[in-house]
């Protein structure tokens, strides 16, 4: 027989070793994917306070910077801010008033004056009675004439009835037509007569009717030249009336200036006495040759004077608008700067000096603004004071305003 030798029966601490290796193989995975988790998270940690760590510094930059970037203290006095309305051009000048209607009446017929209704100054209207005249001698006249128109009258009616007999024995043949013909000739010269007697009658009734004077025209008195009781001739003056409703201002300009006056163009001026009244009127005309010894032309401005403030002769001053922008942005001329870009100015943003291009249009230096075609808005803020330290990137903050006396005075009495 062969013996078989069998083999060993697992003992019991074979049997238990089995398991601990298959622990072993699970416990490797999982200590790797420990590790590489820790690992993983401390990465994650690095980057966030590689990040946080980036931010500060970025931060502290900053504020670096922030604490290089100087400060100017401003005024309220060294900012403007930009508004929009219309720009003028103006030419100054001066003259004197004078009533674009005025009249001098004249006395038509000789006699005396038996009364004159009316004195300088006096407001005076169209028709109203100034002189009556001593009307004896005016009204004889006119009763001479009426009887030598009555007489050429009669002397007609005398023609008319021959030349009617003379036309009856014409056709009997009992006269010849020379003789009527003498008779009708008698009868033209008689109605000529009638005509001319009637011309007389009318001329002596106009003679009495110019014993009374009227004004010609409503308007003040200026002057009387002739009192009650004197004797006045054909073409005396009697009376000076003026309307001052519309006047005239007559303004020499140099003829130099003259391509920039055109009619229609606006004028305001004051007048002494008057304060800071502001009288405005417009060019009508201008007179084509200079005045004799200047060289200067005459401007007629006519004037509205419907409350009667204004008076002839009183002199004024003020200017003529040559030219008128539309409504836009007007800069101080002040805040304008040139350099390499054109003409900027420093405009405030955000509490920051900001260089700006500006595009300029009209500017008028009496006034001391310049019209802004392109480069700002209405409301944006410049800087007018030359402040050499003040350069486009720097901050800029406004002085606190002084305290009032009386805003003193409320603190003080607070404190008590």
């Amino acid at each position: 027989m062969k013996n078989e030798t069998l083999p060993p029966l697992p003992t019991s601490a074979s049997a238990s070793t089995h398991p601990a290796s298959r622990a072993r193989r699970w416990r490797a995975p999982l200590l790797i994917l420990l590790v590489v988790g820790l690992a993983g998270g401390g990465w994650t940690v690095m980057q966030s306070r590689q990040q946080a760590a980036k931010v500060a510094e970025a931060q502290a930059n900053k504020k670096k910077q922030a604490d290089k970037t100087p400060v100017h203290e401003l005024a309220q006095g060294d900012v403007a801010s930009i508004d929009a309305r219309a720009l003028s051009v103006s030419l100054p000048l001066s003259g004197s008033l004078a009533p674009l209607t005025q009249a001098t009446i004249k006395a038509k017929v000789s006699g005396e004056i038996h009364e004159t209704t009316v004195r300088e100054g006096q407001q005076v209207a169209a028709g109203q009675i100034l002189v009556r005249l001593d009307a004896a001698d005016q009204r004889a006249r006119l009763t001479q004439q009426q009887a030598m128109l009555d007489e050429a009258q009669a002397r007609l009616s005398m023609a008319s009835k021959n030349e009617a007999n003379s036309q009856a024995l014409l056709k009997q043949k009992y006269i010849s037509q020379t003789a009527y013909d003498t008779t009708q000739n008698s009868v033209d010269l008689a109605r000529a007569s009638v005509k001319s007697a009637a011309a007389m009658v009318d001329i002596a009734r106009i003679a009495l009717a110019d014993t009374v004077i009227r004004a010609p025209m409503a308007g003040i008195v200026s002057k009387r030249h002739v009192q009650a009781g004197e004797k006045v001739a054909p073409d005396m003056p009697v009376y000076t009336i003026v309307n001052l409703a519309q006047l005239t201002l007559e303004a020499p300009v140099p003829s130099s200036e003259i391509p920039r006056i055109k009619i229609g163009q606006d004028v305001h001026f004051k007048v002494d006495g008057f304060g800071e009244r502001d009288f405005a009127g417009k060019v009508t005309r201008i007179n084509p040759t200079t005045e004799s010894g200047s060289r200067a032309m005459l401007v007629y401005i006519a004037v509205d004077n419907g409350d009667g403030a204004l008076r002839g002769g009183m002199f004024a001053k003020g200017s003529i608008v040559t030219e008128r922008s539309a409504v836009a942005p007007l800069v101080p001329l002040t805040a304008l700067r040139k350099d390499k870009k054109g003409t900027v100015v420093y405009a405030l943003v955000g509490g920051k000096v900001v260089e700006q291009v500006v595009t300029l249009g009209l500017r008028n230096e009496d006034e001391g603004y310049a019209e802004v075609t392109a480069g700002l808005v209405p409301g944006a803020k410049v800087i007018v004071a030359r402040l050499d330290g003040v350069k486009p990137g720097h901050a800029v903050k406004f002085a606190a305003p002084a305290a009032t006396p009386e805003a003193q005075a409320a603190v003080l009495a607070q404190k008590g």
